[in-house]
């Protein structure tokens, strides 16, 4: 599980139902400390019929391990909600109890540095990797639920240092009390820790800044990223610092160009560096195989072509992939001449005329002009073929996006992007949607960003994770320099920002109904690891595959304190985080360090 939100270490059982009942539908839940020491408490929304309620379920923490007092027993708490994620609990009434959409509490700090959800080892690799001595970070403790741990790279080792939460003051173990994380960090970038076993000096110099965030969050992230950057280059911001850190990796994505920068293909190229990579290049069937275009994967693979604005010679070709690949929406992110320069030939005709190019007839048979975009239904026929209907081709040529700026008007942008996805899903079986501003990778990468991450949205609701960052990564993995400049990577975080904002204007116009079947409207709270259909960054990294499993329903518990779950026939074997640290040395509260090794899960026990 790569996210932990859902548990909210400041709320009572009140409080709980009161969070779950005003945003919350069926099967949201959240995970709390109870009112006895050390367990916690599981409360989740029912909605069964006309009975709309919020019921409790105690989760038994007795140091070594967590149960539902008899059931199965969990190394930790996410290990137990994770299994209960996908095997269904029942009330003695038979009523299902469904663990179906986290309810995510807000980050303790708005700061960068502050990484959420990470395991120690995830943590020591990144700073051993990626950081340098003096950097830092805060995550979430993985054993302790509500505390937090700062780890520090210090003479190429990597340090822990536990962040105790005890009644809404945070410490390390002794000495000086903050009320917030920040203020713990910023005292003791002031004032160095020293290890208590060789007496170093710790210094926190540099923040190692997390590039992943809340989706609903992303507003106050904005903020941050527009202070200066901590940097030796003064009067930069986040932003910068986020887009120079893709720039510098930029070398990772060294793939082959061949076909491309060929002496037969060169003069089909608008930009002689800007030629798609091998792996991904969009190969024409027939006659000569090449287009300056890239396959491009979002949710769904091949989800876009990338391609560069025609040139006279290619337009033949770009009507060629049309057909070829089926596509049925043509986003053009350009207006033909800008300051006086070509930038993309005019390959469609004029209303209510038809052009041909060899066997491809194109016919305009309407065009409508907004301040924004103008659209056009065109008819694309292959005489080649004898068709007897002709391919419907909407055509959106966005107007709103200077060559070396971004767009007024935000909004216009979602705007677009939700007409196109509209005419692409009414479509018969469509092909690829086709992307081309001028060079095909600037205003065109950052066009196909914003609609990878709002899709997520829509399917995972505001309180996912997305990383911004990363996704630009994975599209300049399949066609190089996506995303050309830090403005356009800045009107991303705007563009999305925007998103979120106007979606959570519209959910607080929005009357939440009782009738179940309405509430199916409301968004989704969906945990992207559980989520087979939206595990994004997990599938850009290949590191994880989700498995459908039958699940057996598992017999009838009580609700609320009196839980006596059985213990089911089989069950995936728990993932133990395990800590393996650098040389790990003995910090200042060395009784709680968490890189002790976990215990061991005892053998099940059998249920009466």
């Amino acid at each position: 599980m790569t996210s932990r939100r859902w548990f909210h270490h400041h709320i009572n059982g009140q409080e709980a139902e009161q969070l779950l009942m005003d945003r919350g539908t069926n099967g949201s839940f959240l995970c709390r400390p109870s009112s006895s020491k050390k367990d916690f408490t599981l409360s989740v929304r029912l909605v069964f019929r006309r009975n709309d309620r919020v019921t409790h379920i105690k989760i038994q923490n007795n140091g070594e391990y967590y149960d539902l007092y008899g059931g199965e027993q969990f190394s930790t708490l996410s290990e137990l909600i994770q299994y209960y994620m996908e095997h269904d609990l029942h009330e003695k009434n038979g009523e299902l109890i469904e663990l179906k959409y986290p309810m995510n509490s807000k980050d303790p700090t708005s700061e960068r540095w502050f990484h959420g959800h990470m395991s120690g080892k995830d943590a020591e690799n990144l700073l051993m990797d990626k950081g340098k001595n003096g950097n830092y970070l805060v995550r979430e403790s993985i054993r302790t639920p509500g505390d937090y741990v700062l780890t520090i790279r210090s003479d190429d080792n990597v340090i822990h240092v536990m962040i105790r939460n005890v009644n809404e003051e945070y410490d390390v173990g002794g000495g000086k009390k903050f009320n917030t994380i920040t203020e713990l960090v910023d005292y003791y970038k002031q004032n160095p820790m020293v290890e208590s076993k060789f007496g170093r000096v710790v210094h926190l110099k540099q923040p190692f800044n997390a590039t992943k965030i809340t989706a609903s969050s992303i507003g106050d992230r904005v903020v941050e990223l527009q202070k200066d950057a901590n940097t030796v280059i003064q009067g930069k911001d986040g932003f910068w610092e986020e887009f120079e850190q893709l720039q510098q990796q930029e070398c990772k994505h060294r793939y082959s160009r061949n076909i491309g920068l060929s002496a037969e293909n060169k003069h089909k190229n608008r930009f002689k560096n800007i030629v798609p990579f091998d792996h991904t290049r969009v190969i024409l069937l027939g006659e000569s195989d090449y287009i300056n275009a890239s396959y491009i994967d979002g949710e769904s693979e091949h989800e876009y072509i990338a391609t560069q604005g025609c040139l006279e010679e290619t337009i033949y070709d770009f009507w060629r992939m049309v057909y070829q690949e089926n596509s049925r929406v043509i986003l053009m992110v350009t207006r033909e001449i800008e300051k006086g320069k070509s930038r993309c030939a005019k390959y469609w005709p004029d209303i209510n005329c038809t052009i041909q190019y060899n066997n491809f007839h194109i016919s305009n048979i309407e065009e409508l002009e907004t301040p924004h975009f103008i659209y056009r239904e065109l008819k694309l026929i292959n005489e080649e073929e004898n068709e007897e209907e002709a391919n419907s081709i909407y055509h959106y040529q966005y107007i709103g996006w200077p060559e070396h700026g971004i767009p007024s008007n935000v909004g216009s942008v979602i705007g677009i992007l939700h007409d196109i996805n509209l005419k692409q899903k009414y479509s018969n079986y469509p092909g690829p949607i086709i992307i081309h501003c001028s060079s095909g990778v600037g205003r065109t990468g950052a066009f196909i960003v914003i609609d990878i991450l709002v899709k997520i949205l829509q399917k995972q609701g505001m309180d996912c994770e997305i990383d911004i960052q990363k996704t630009v990564q994975h599209v300049r993995s399949q066609r190089p320099g996506m995303v050309q400049l830090e403005a356009q990577y800045k009107f991303i975080y705007l563009a999305i920002a925007h998103y979120v904002e106007m979606e959570h204007k519209l959910k607080q116009r929005a009357i939440l109904p009782n009738d179940l079947n309405k509430k199916s409207n409301l968004p989704k709270r969906v945990d992207p690891c559980l989520d087979s259909s939206s595990n994004f960054y997990e599938k850009v990294e290949n590191k994880y595959i989700h498995s459908q499993r039958k699940v057996k329903p598992l017999p009838a518990v009580n609700s609320n304190t009196d839980i006596t779950p059985p213990v089911p026939e089989r069950r995936p074997k728990p993932l133990v985080s395990t800590i393996y640290p650098f040389k790990q040395e003995t910090v200042v509260n060395e009784e709680i360090n968490e890189n002790t090794p976990p215990p061991q899960i005892p053998t099940r026990k059998k249920v009466s």
